[in-house]
């Protein structure tokens, strides 16, 4: 019912504090019961059950309670509107949310801005010393849906550096640095727009020794791109977009070939590995280890040292320099100017690793060698980040770490098979530095893909091989000509600048 609604939002534990007070004193029931505060019900059935239900919680008998009043309608007539809402349900402090438009306070009816990008993907190609950097070109759709009077347009394009372990912890400066690349200024002076869609193209060439996107546990490096456009009256209109800019290295044909030996062993380790390796697929490498087999004349033995386990990690190194903002950093005493300060931050994860039991073919004859062949890959799920160095101190590096546990058993010269292990074991560890990038795709260096300049072309036509002179020309005209009209006569008219070919004659 809906009193009984109203009733338990208002006070949901007055039956609760009636029946604790019954229990500390039962002589106070009939008094809290004529304490108890009245209410003006909107129906007689409902002030029925609430007279029953009083009597239950007080412990009266039905024949005491006093009998139900049925209310006159010139009470309900009084008060019309305290009986309209008697039976709404207001929540004060639940909000259900608003539009949008009340959020976005750079909402404007009368435009909208967009973008368009007419450039492929932003690829730096190449390491920061030899890459020409990435054009991004584009144009700004300025959608005018009235007749619309703008004072300035202009868009702007920033480093954003998001340092997740900043020199200081609570302090926004320390944890957020910009870098301006590009600045476009549209419009500089009040124009008026009409009714369409209004075209402001734009272009800018990233350098090459710019850092790429990334996003890690220590600090997270985006390109942002915001455009604003101020009108004469109203609120302004602002575009805010994100550039991914990534970096693809070449990866060479033939895989890089390392030689390790471990003394004081004759063991010695040939590994041939990929030096270039991309976060989404497979990469493997070969090893194979000369030198296991040792023959003692005198004792009349061979030695073997056979590979018990081989295990590999691909780790990821995270090297950063938290700078410190001008508030935070100590000023110098000779100049009294914010000297530069920051805080070293790191962080060693390891993105995949795996042991192997078995999958190795061995020959321990006296020229005996072991072999195989290993596949890694990183899972997507450990979300790793490319190789990267930029000039403020951030380095991102990776590494793969192969380990080999060998036991060293004899066995007689006459019994090969008899081998007794010698209790010597050594643990072989070997870390090979990997560049780990982008895959390139498609896309090349866009100045492969420019057309010749201005500059390349010769600056006059290629000359004739053999000339042809005046002579040979004038025995051509020659030849050429009618046969009723003399070469005199001909050669004549070439003088004098005539064309015989088109001059009409009388027979």
């Amino acid at each position: 019912m809906p009193h009984r609604v109203v009733d338990f939002f208002r006070s949901p534990n007055d039956h609760i504090k009636a029946s604790v007070q019954r229990r500390s004193s039962p002589n106070t029931s009939r008094r809290t019961s004529r304490e108890r505060p009245t209410r003006n019900p909107s129906y007689a059935s409902s002030v029925d059950e609430t007279t029953a239900e009083d009597n239950v919680l007080n412990n009266t008998p039905a024949q005491t309670a006093a009998p139900a009043v049925k209310m006159p309608d010139s009470a309900k007539e009084k008060h019309p509107k305290d009986h309209k809402d008697h039976h709404r349900l207001s929540f004060p402090t639940l909000h259900l949310g608003g539009s949008k438009a009340s959020k976005d306070h750079s909402y404007n009816q009368s435009a909208s801005l967009d973008w368009k990008i007419e450039s492929p993907p932003a690829v730096m190609h190449g390491d920061t010393e030899n890459s020409t950097g990435a054009l991004v070109s584009g144009q700004m759709l300025l959608c005018v849906k009235e007749p619309l009077d703008v004072q300035s347009f202009d868009a702007r394009l920033e480093i954003h550096v998001i340092q997740k372990k900043p020199f200081n912890y609570h302090c926004h400066g320390c944890a957020h640095q910009k870098t301006e690349v590009k600045k476009w200024s549209f419009l500089t002076e009040p124009t008026a727009l009409s009714k369409r869609t209004h075209q402001f193209p734009f272009s800018v060439l990233l350098d090459g020794h710019l850092p790429a996107s990334t996003d890690n546990s220590v600090l997270s490096i985006q390109y942002d791109f915001t455009a604003e456009v101020k009108p004469k009256s109203g609120c302004a209109i602002k575009l805010y977009k994100k550039i991914d800019v990534k970096r693809s290295l070449p990866v060479p044909e033939i895989p890089h070939h390392s030689v390790r030996i471990f003394p004081p062993t004759n063991i010695t380790a040939s590994v041939h590995y990929d030096q270039v390796v991309h976060p989404m697929g497979a990469n493997q490498f070969t090893i194979r280890f000369d030198g296991i087999t040792k023959r003692n004349v005198e004792a009349k033995s061979v030695e073997y040292w056979k590979l018990k386990r081989l295990s590999w990690k691909l780790e990821e190194n995270l090297t950063t320099v938290a700078p410190a903002c001008e508030k935070h950093s100590p000023k110098d005493a000779e100049t009294g100017q914010p000297a530069k300060k920051g805080a070293k931050r790191t962080e060693l994860r390891t993105l995949a690793h795996a042991d192997m039991h078995n999958g190795w073919k061995a020959d321990y004859s006296p020229d005996g060698n072991i072999e195989m062949e290993v596949s890694y890959q990183c899972p997507p799920t450990a979300k790793a980040v490319c190789d990267m160095h930029s000039s403020d101190g951030t380095e991102v590096t990776h590494q793969l770490v192969v380990e080999m546990v060998v036991v060293q058993e004899y066995s007689p010269l006459n019994q090969p098979r008899h081998a007794t292990p010698t209790g010597v074991a050594r643990i072989l560890r070997m870390h090979f530095g990997i560049v780990m990038t982008e895959r390139a795709g498609l896309g090349v260096s866009w100045d492969n893909e420019a057309p010749p300049i201005y500059q390349d072309v010769p600056p006059s036509p290629p000359g004739y091989t053999n000339p042809i002179s005046y002579d040979s020309m004038e025995g051509l005209v020659l030849e050429n000509s009618t046969p009723n009209r003399g070469s005199q006569e001909v050669v004549g008219e070439m003088e004098r600048g005539a064309s015989p070919a088109y001059e009409a004659r009388s027979p």
